[in-house]
């Protein structure tokens, strides 16, 4: 499982673990598993989408603007607001 947290400037959103992450990059959407390489990015205006199980339906989080962070320990979204 790939461990994920939202955070913005006001509050830690989210934080679990959850099967695949698919977020709006401002290059294009890329998509997170476990074990992905690490990678860094801003994030543009969009939907975060958490996928909790392999065939789930996503479960959608609005954010605006930020960046995002893969590494060993997992999936960090820094977002300059979340709904």
């Amino acid at each position: 499982m790939l461990h994920f947290e939202l955070v913005t400037p006001e509050k830690l959103v989210r934080s679990e673990e959850v099967y695949m992450v698919v977020v709006p990059g401002t290059e294009g959407d890329f998509g997170v598993l476990e074990g992905h390489a690490p990678f860094m990015s801003t994030v543009r205006d969009g939907g975060v989408q958490v996928y909790r199980t392999r065939n789930g339906t996503p479960e959608i989080i609005a954010i605006k603007g930020g960046f995002a962070e893969v590494n060993a320990k997992g999936l960090t979204v820094l977002a300059e607001h979340a709904e």
